[in-house]
């Protein structure tokens, strides 16, 4: 009996120990498991499944600096009127090697200015309707080439809303839609096949920086749609539409970027109207204001918009090309400005502004018609043109006088 107790007892001993072994081993084999990327199913675990959220300690200097998206800043430029006089398109045509027309004399000097621009934009003054011969003041059309030849030196936006927009009627504004939407790599705003195409958001967008575009006008010389045409025209007197547009654009875009054309000819003074529109158009949530049609400059400004920042306002850039005659109306403007957005606090802002003159110089009519950047302009040039511009004391000097009347020396380069 006795002999029969031990015998147990010692397989009861020899039992506890071969679980304690098989223990111990297993508990190391899971622990080197671990070590080695495996873990234990959701149904091996205890502890209901959560979210796992890393604490605020555990994220390293270095991963924050990692994961902060730096500022994006782009640069633009905008000009004013791209007015094709019969001389500019004759000249064109003079000068083609192949029966068409070649623009690039009349702009090879500002190009390498727009190609070095993120983004331009441009006015377009004159109509590009397929089905009408070239034609002059008063109610112009332009060659096909003139659009390609914007878009060859580089300009990225074309406003059509203008006074000329219904000069070869309906059916001229809607070969040049047409024109615009179907040359690529342009964006064109301010005419519009429908109601519908009219109220869509229109933008263009740049390294992440979306830029809401209105196009509007004042003037259409009088001249006006058919009942019956679904083409749409913003006029500046349909603020409903002007506001929902603007701000349409407000809540989808970075910046919202207006181009309006407005103002009296050949003033330099922004009129009441002008400066009631601006403040608006600002309140409603436009950042940047480009006007065009005075034939003249007219002042740069910031304005504020009530959202505690300003709004930057171009009341006119003047002709950007033309044949008029005066010395006022060879003078423009380009102008440079940057739109920077900061990720942190989610805004885009505008700065960096400066107004650069430009003077369109010609003397032999259909000939040599070509724009300038002040800073290739000379003397010898200006007195060419003096006699023609019936101002005998046309120089630099009379220039920089004339743009230091208008344009607030701030947005001026003073280098």
């Amino acid at each position: 009996m006795w002999g029969e107790q031990v015998k147990n007892k010692a397989v009861k001993i020899f039992m506890v120990l071969i679980v304690a072994v098989v223990a111990i081993f297993g508990t190391v084999a899971i622990v080197n498991s671990s070590k080695n990327g495996w873990e234990p199913s959701v149904k091996e675990t205890k502890e209901p499944k959560t979210k796992k959220t890393a604490p605020v300690a555990a994220v390293s200097d270095e991963t924050v600096t990692a994961e902060k998206k730096e500022p994006v800043k782009i640069s633009m430029l905008s000009v004013g009127d791209n007015l094709i006089h019969d001389g500019i398109y004759e000249q064109a045509k003079k000068r083609s090697k192949n029966g068409g027309y070649d623009f690039s004399y009349a702009y090879k000097n500002i190009a390498s200015t727009v190609e070095k621009a993120d983004l331009a934009t441009i006015n377009q003054e004159t109509i590009i309707a397929k089905s009408y011969e070239p034609s002059g003041y008063p109610l112009f059309n332009s060659p096909q080439e003139v659009g390609e030849e914007v878009k060859k030196i580089g300009f990225d936006v074309v406003n059509l809303a203008n006074n000329h927009m219904l000069d070869k009627g309906a059916k001229g504004l809607s070969e040049a839609i047409d024109f615009w939407n179907n040359i690529g790599g342009i964006t064109m705003t301010g005419a519009y096949k429908d109601e519908n195409d009219m109220n869509r958001l229109e933008y263009i967008e740049k390294d992440g920086i979306k830029i809401g575009l209105v196009g509007i006008t004042r003037y259409t010389n009088g001249l006006s749609l058919p009942k019956d045409s679904a083409l749409k025209i913003i006029y500046t007197s349909d603020e409903d539409t002007i506001k929902s547009k603007i701000q349409k654009a407000k809540a989808e875009c970075d910046i919202v970027l207006v181009n309006v054309h407005w103002g009296e000819e050949y003033t330099t003074t922004p009129n009441n109207d002008q400066r009631e529109l601006a403040s608006k158009m600002a309140s409603w949530g436009a950042d940047v204001i480009i006007g065009h049609h005075p034939h003249v400059i007219q002042p740069v400004e910031w304005i504020d918009n009530g959202n505690g920042t300003k709004t930057l306002v171009a009341y006119s850039l003047g002709n950007f090309i033309s044949q008029q005659n005066t010395a006022s109306r060879v003078i423009g403007g380009m102008l440079h400005y940057d739109l920077t957005k900061d990720y942190d606090t989610g805004k885009t802002t505008v700065d960096n502004v400066v107004f650069e003159p430009i003077v369109t110089h010609y003397v032999r009519g259909s000939h040599d018609a070509q724009i300038y950047p002040l800073s290739q302009y000379t003397d010898s040039l200006a007195k060419a043109q003096a006699s023609r511009l019936k101002q005998n004391d046309f120089s630099i000097k009379y220039i920089n006088d004339f743009v230091g009347k208008v344009i607030d020396k701030q947005f001026l380069d003073q280098a």
